[in-house]
């Protein structure tokens, strides 16, 4: 993150820090594996770091992909235009450092299963399945999402297909099943489940209350036709959308 900020500081974008966010969690697992060698399980340890890898290194190019050729992101923006002081300081301080120590406790579950000795188990398995289903749904909602935006004709609509139909945020829906399903790799011991439930946790609360769901709803909800995909469409969790509701005549 300390890099991130000299680089995003030297090209005046700080919106490279949402980039460095999926590979720093990558660098975490990799140093991880390096430094648990001769103590955990290998299949478990390997497991462990190609799954978060593959879900930080995509989520990293998607988003870089992204913002190719966009401008500064108007969350940061917003944030230096009333930041109290240095503009750059005060971004260190509330977003690259504090981003660090979120991806170092994010990760304790990534971190403690690379230390357990025992080999895989049923837990194991089961949470590599729930991370397969959240990065499918995460990727699934991300292409969708690419393809309707490129599309001309939908310049100005929300996008209301596919998962984005079920959930008005697959996106983060899949976050909080990989991070739930890596999470399950931990807990063949009690002391390593009870340790890294901060994660999961920590997690969820950033997506759906934090920095995630609530802070982007609040920016798109001016946006023409917001109000009724809300009423229609989950605000998190999937299910089949709501039927418009029937207006009554008096009779």
């Amino acid at each position: 993150m300390l890099v991130t900020f000299v680089i995003a500081s030297v090209k005046g974008l700080h919106r490279i820090v949402d980039v460095a966010w999926g590979i720093a969690f990558a660098g975490v697992a990799v140093v991880t594996w390096a430094l648990s060698a001769g103590y955990g399980d290998d299949g478990r340890r390997l497991a462990v770091t190609l799954a978060t890898c593959v879900w930080g290194l995509r989520l990293a190019f998607h988003i870089a992909r992204r913002g190719r050729g966009h401008g500064e992101d108007p969350r940061y923006a917003k944030m230096l235009a009333r930041a109290p002081g240095h503009p750059a300081l005060y971004a260190l301080r509330t977003v690259y450092l504090l981003q660090g120590g979120l991806v170092w406790l994010v990760s304790l579950p990534v971190q403690a299963a690379a230390y357990l000795p025992d080999g895989p188990d049923p837990l194991l398995v089961l949470g590599l399945v729930l991370w397969a289903a959240g990065l499918t749904f995460e990727a699934v909602g991300d292409h969708q999402l690419a393809r309707f935006k490129s599309d001309p004709a939908n310049r100005g609509r929300i996008m209301d297909r596919g998962l984005w139909s079920w959930t008005r945020h697959p996106n983060y829906f899949g976050d909080f099943l990989v991070w739930w399903g890596l999470y399950l790799t931990a807990c063949a011991d009690w002391r390593t489940a009870l340790l890294a439930l901060v994660s999961p946790l920590m997690m969820s609360g950033l997506l759906i209350w934090g920095s995630g769901k609530r802070l982007l709803e609040a920016h798109m909800a001016q946006r023409p036709g917001y109000a009724a995909y809300v009423a229609r469409t989950s605000g998190f969790l999937p299910r089949p959308p709501r039927r418009p509701a029937q207006r009554t005549e008096a009779r």
